[in-house]
């Protein structure tokens, strides 16, 4: 059995708000720590069955950037959704919903040029 390992640093002010986030993967490229500014960790309890959430940005991660990190992460859900659907018809009728709400967000918050 392969195993893979993830780390995630994060550098705390005194006020412990992120300053900085690093990452890296042993089953990666290369396994030197990576920079990024935001994360959303999801996990699920299968024995609680309720999900577990860590969503962390650095001081400096500018709104439109997190928009943009909004706008995606609500993108690849879908597609994660639908994976993990297996073919199930509602699941694409569903995921249908959820692209046209992810077409509005990005609208409203400007993430894309409003259509003409």
């Amino acid at each position: 059995m392969k195993t893979a390992e993830i780390k995630l640093k994060v550098s705390l002010d005194a006020k412990n708000i992120p300053e900085a986030i690093e990452w890296s993967s042993t089953d990666g490229q290369n396994e030197e720590p990576l920079p990024a500014k935001a994360m959303f960790l999801a996990l699920w309890d299968g024995q609680y069955k309720n999900s577990l959430r860590i969503d962390l940005w650095t001081k400096d991660m500018p709104y439109d950037e997190m928009k943009r990190f909004f706008y995606e992460t609500l993108q690849t859900l879908g597609d994660s959704f639908i994976r993990a659907a297996g073919g199930d018809p509602m699941a694409d009728k569903v995921i249908g919903d959820l692209r046209d709400y992810c077409a509005h967000f990005a609208e409203k918050m400007e993430v894309v040029q409003p259509k003409s």
